[in-house]
């Protein structure tokens, strides 16, 4: 148990430390400040839009952050996820993670036609994601920060990596520490950014397993809170229905708190990639129990993870392009 506490307590110490947001291999960098002269009204244009955004929907806030996430873990954060098909390209919402689930593309749509008005050929569709990301987090109640700015938008997609990369609700979790990993990102991030599940939904078909074929003989997870499980089986049949939405905390499920972590220590935890966070390891275990205790830890942990998932991977300097519509790149945009 000492061992434990000693490899927990050092991986929080390096989670701690203050993040370079350099590119060293590609000669890249990203800053806070980078539309400060070329686009001052960059971030608070998209505050605004975001803001609209989310008063008329409340779950638009977790749409817009997963949407970020599932970016990022597919070539790194270039927004490929909001391509859509044409002649070269086949788009990543075809994807098992964003089929039927995947949204807000309207909302940075949106966004980027406000900011092409205001500064044209500016301010890229992967920033616009990041923004959003972070916005909409603090819009729900949860942590703020400042976003390294300066990516540029890929000219492709990947449907292969979008179906492999992306974390699976039923993924085991060496599987899912594994996907984080080969992003850099370490069992500390796993769990802070897992705590987004705070708020916004999952569908029926995400975790159906658990309540009547978990491990392919028929039964339930017994790891699940056997009342929660009852009531879960209300809406989620063992055939149809789906696309029916549950929330992921139900305890509080618009609002960026703890209340996931709770959850987790309560066997409620919805998707099996949440439930194995205290039943596949003593390490994403503690820090659960940390996170549950501390809104405050919680936060600032979630804050730093957000951005270093943010320099997944950047296009950056005279890489990829700045396109004028977020769902096509510039050479289709001449000639459409």
């Amino acid at each position: 148990m000492a061992q434990t506490l000693s490899f927990l307590l050092a991986l929080s110490l390096l989670a701690f430390v203050p993040l370079c947001f350099c590119d060293k291999t590609l000669g890249g960098y990203l800053y806070p400040q980078f539309y400060d002269h070329s686009c001052p009204r960059a971030t608070e244009i998209v505050k605004s839009v975001v803001a609209k955004a989310v008063a008329r929907e409340a779950r638009m806030a977790a749409s817009l952050l997963r949407v970020h996430f599932h970016d990022c873990f597919v070539q790194g954060c270039d927004a490929s996820i909001l391509l859509d098909s044409s002649k070269n390209i086949i788009t990543e919402k075809r994807s098992v993670p964003n089929q039927n689930s995947a949204r807000g593309f309207e909302v940075i749509d949106e966004i980027k036609s406000t900011l092409e008005k205001e500064c044209p050929n500016t301010v890229s569709c992967a920033d616009i994601l990041a923004l959003a990301a972070r916005d909409s987090t603090v819009l729900s109640g949860g942590p703020n920060w400042e976003v390294p700015l300066g990516r540029r938008d890929s000219k492709g997609a990947s449907l292969s990596g979008s179906n492999n990369n992306i974390p699976a609700p039923n993924n085991t979790f060496q599987t899912i520490l594994t996907k984080f990993k080969r992003q850099k990102l370490n069992i500390v991030d796993l769990v802070a950014l897992s705590g987004s599940h705070t708020i916004g939904n999952a569908r029926c078909t995400s975790f159906r397993q658990r309540l009547y074929n978990q491990s392919g003989n028929g039964l339930a997870d017994f790891t699940l809170d056997q009342s929660y499980a009852a009531q879960l089986r209300t809406r989620c049949p063992r055939s149809g229905g789906d696309q029916t939405l549950f929330f992921l905390d139900f305890v509080s499920p618009t609002k960026f708190d703890n209340s996931y972590f709770k959850n987790l220590l309560a066997s409620k935890g919805l998707l099996n990639s949440d439930e194995i966070l205290i039943t596949k390891s003593q390490v994403t275990k503690q820090l659960v129990q940390q996170y549950a205790e501390n809104t405050e830890l919680f936060f600032e942990q979630f804050a730093k993870s957000m951005v270093k998932m943010g320099n997944i991977s950047p296009l950056t300097g005279s890489r990829g392009e700045i396109r004028k519509r977020c769902r096509k790149i510039n050479s289709i945009n001449r000639t459409a």
